[in-house]
């Protein structure tokens, strides 16, 4: 199992996600990734955000902690072996670095989406967004959910 620290950046009406690329076409994903041993889950964050996006961050509030447990989901197929836990931080951007930005596979950039619109757009965890959406905040543990 493996744990992965996420970002929520908002500014104004809009959510950054990093934007990849598979078969199927664009999709976005919540910047941020796998915590290394010896690392706090902040810690992870403001690596992994710096790595993605080449923000400074500063995580906050725990606002969602997601499972996947790839063998209960449409990917199945050829993740069926993944279980991962998820812990998605608000997080406020303080800085940029200009140094190289180390994209993840399938990653092609970032890109700013309006939180309106994120129905029209091919994002994963599709259950986050909806959370984003009605700025819910009442669930904090969301499930194994994809």
């Amino acid at each position: 199992m493996r744990h992965s620290s996420k970002a929520i950046i908002i500014k104004e009406d809009s959510i950054l996600l990093t934007t990849n690329s598979d078969d199927e076409g664009t999709f976005y994903i919540f910047p941020g990734g796998g915590q290394e041993d010896g690392e706090t889950m902040h810690e992870a964050c403001i690596r992994e955000c710096l790595e993605e996006t080449g923000l400074i961050v500063k995580p906050g509030e725990l606002l969602y902690v997601r499972e996947y447990i790839g063998k209960n989901h449409e990917f199945a197929a050829f993740d069926s072996h993944v279980h991962q836990v998820e812990s998605y931080f608000h997080c406020e951007i303080t800085g940029k670095n200009d140094r190289q930005i180390f994209f993840d596979t399938n990653q092609t950039g970032i890109e700013w989406l309006p939180i309106r619109e994120l129905d029209q757009y091919r994002i994963y965890p599709r259950t986050v967004v909806s959370y984003i959406q009605k700025s819910d905040q009442s669930s904090v543990y969301l499930g194994d959910v994809n």
